[in-house]
């Protein structure tokens, strides 16, 4: 059995994508600064049948996110599946022309040294089993710079780059990097943007393995 481990695990879209991802019979780690949070997380999903165990790190620190993931693989199995999706910070939000060199640390360290800290530590164990998936999921600033939130959009655009490089380059070994951009808020009555419509999106992502990016929606003019 392989593992389907998500970093960033929350009650909405994390908790969707843990079941789906379960239910296709993947054990689920999940990963996420808050014990209180992943205890409650892994019992809603050992009520459905899934095996699911938490694991915590911090996405700013690179040490505790590299002993999760090792912690998990050997707990519950190789990873197969990689997903990305922490929430930034409220403070990573600030206008651009209030924002200085200062507040890029953080948002950096979240969006890029996170995720490569998370590729680096799962990537041995993907190409050991000959294939594997790694999923970043975005919004909109990713693609379209928002001036009220400088520090997303510098971020997430370098995020985007780094992943974009890691399809391009790891193709060849059949791991596939692919990000899904959701250009607005996530709701329980959004047509294409509920957690759960997200988390089918995500799974077919998974196992369709065509392109890149993805959007969950058009994005608005």
């Amino acid at each position: 059995m392989t593992t389907f481990a998500l970093v960033g695990a929350g009650p909405g879209l994390g908790l969707a994508t843990a079941r789906r991802f379960g239910a296709a019979g993947h054990s689920v780690a999940l990963i996420s600064r808050s014990a209180e949070r992943l205890d409650s997380l892994t019992a809603e999903l050992a009520s459905d049948g899934i095996q699911a165990r938490g694991f915590t790190a911090d996405v700013l620190d690179p040490a505790s996110l590299t002993a999760a993931l090792q912690d998990a693989a050997g707990t519950l199995g190789p990873i197969e599946i990689l997903q990305h999706s922490p929430v930034p910070r409220a403070d990573f939000m600030k206008p651009v022309l209030d924002t200085h060199a200062d507040d890029l640390d953080a948002p950096l360290a979240f969006s890029v040294k996170g995720p490569l800290t998370c590729v680096n530590a799962v990537l041995p164990g993907m190409r050991a089993l000959g294939r594997g998936t790694l999923l970043f999921v975005n919004g909109g600033s990713a693609v379209r710079p928002n001036t009220a939130v400088a520090g997303t959009s510098i971020a997430f655009a370098a995020e985007s780059a780094y992943a974009h490089m890691l399809h391009d380059a790891l193709a060849p070994e059949n791991i596939h990097a692919a990000q899904l951009i959701v250009p607005g808020a996530i709701r329980p009555d959004a047509e294409h943007s509920s957690p759960d419509a997200l988390a089918q999106r995500l799974y077919d992502i998974h196992t369709e393995r065509t392109g890149f990016r993805h959007y969950a929606e058009p994005m608005p003019e």
